[in-house]
């Protein structure tokens, strides 16, 4: 059995439907549109990760939330593979916003389900320890010196940190599962 099969079984069951689930996505910001969405297929056929992935599918993603199929999609490691180009939002004839539909649902994922791809807390653990996402080597800092350049700025890392502990993301990415690999 593929990858596709294991993840999307193809049997869908009344009790896993949500008939609400739609209306509560669509009261999400970037996500009103999604009723709009008549399937025509356009954001998978535009879609630079779906032409090298049978595993992920805007439009799949899409129908799944049309249908109500909340915890499939919360549990679907597809959401991680969307690279946020909008290149589904620009073609859709409808103006459906698929990648704010993605966002959506990956925020929705993390808070329902505790769950990010490993990248993505290593970058949120960066920037609070030295207020960039990626680790800048001493080499770095050097070879600018040398071409001249400015020292790079010196971010406040108590407001960063503070951002991180109102906003909860200091306790969520504290409890996170991760997900090491996204298979696709």
């Amino acid at each position: 059995m593929s990858q596709t099969q294991e993840q999307v079984p193809s049997v869908i069951k009344a009790e896993e439907l949500n008939s609400k689930f739609k209306y509560e996505i669509s009261k999400m910001p970037g996500a009103e549109k999604i009723m709009a969405c008549f399937q025509c297929g356009t954001c998978t056929a535009d879609c630079p990760i779906a032409r090298y992935s049978q595993f992920y599918r805007p439009r799949r993603i899409a129908r799944m939330v049309q249908l109500g199929l909340k915890e499939r999609l919360l549990s679907d490691e597809a959401l991680w593979l969307c690279s946020s180009c909008f290149t589904c939002v620009d073609h859709c004839p409808q103006g459906v916003e698929i990648a704010g539909i993605v966002r959506v649902l990956r925020n929705m994922a993390v808070a329902d389900k505790a769950v990010l791809p490993l990248v993505y807390k290593e970058l949120a653990t960066n920037l609070m320890k030295n207020g960039y996402v990626y680790e800048i080597p001493e080499s770095r800092r050097q070879k600018r010196v040398e071409m001249g350049l400015p020292p790079l700025p010196k971010p406040n890392l108590n407001d960063i940190l503070k951002i991180f502990e109102v906003t909860g993301s200091l306790k969520l990415i504290e409890k996170v599962k991760t997900i090491e690999k996204v298979r696709s």
